[in-house]
């Protein structure tokens, strides 16, 4: 006599339910993307600017700054070993000129974005120092470029 097997009916359904794990999935995609900045981070440099300069302050034949204008364009120079600084192509002839020309600057347009453009050869040091003081003088939005900016034209 032939005696039945209990084996098909104890076995179970091995089958993997997908829907619970489709379901987590999608609430971990929501929850990430709710989560994430998309802004570019900006880091501050902390730095100790000196107000005092030991050069002579003396007057400048720089022309007062336009009251339309789009960028600020810094530039910075290393010639004859020290660093030369230009405004939207003005040369300025110390630090402190270029923190006067920034205050007027901001005073117009604040949020107006400064791209500083440093030579290969200036110095590390001159090019943070120009940047903390673009901050100092309430420019939020500074930006650095390898290749020579081009000024639009108002």
């Amino acid at each position: 006599m032939r005696r039945t097997s209990n084996y098909r009916q104890q076995r179970r359904d091995l089958d993997v339910k997908m829907t619970p794990m489709i379901d987590v999935v999608f609430l971990l995609l929501v929850f990430f993307l709710w989560t994430a900045s998309f802004q570019i981070s900006e880091q501050v440099l902390p730095s100790d600017i000196s107000a005092s300069t030991t050069e002579a302050s003396g007057t400048s034949d720089t022309p007062p700054p336009e009251e339309d204008f789009d960028e600020v364009v810094l530039r910075v120079l290393w010639m004859d070993g020290r660093p030369q600084w230009e405004v939207n192509e003005v040369p300025v002839d110390s630090l402190d000129q270029v923190r006067q020309t920034l205050k007027s600057l901001a005073a117009i347009k604040s949020d107006a974005p400064v791209i500083v453009y440093p030579d290969p050869e200036v110095p590390l040091g001159h090019v943070i120092d120009l940047y903390d003081l673009t901050r100092l003088e309430g420019f939020q939005q500074v930006q650095f470029t390898a290749s020579e900016p081009v000024l639009e034209a108002s």
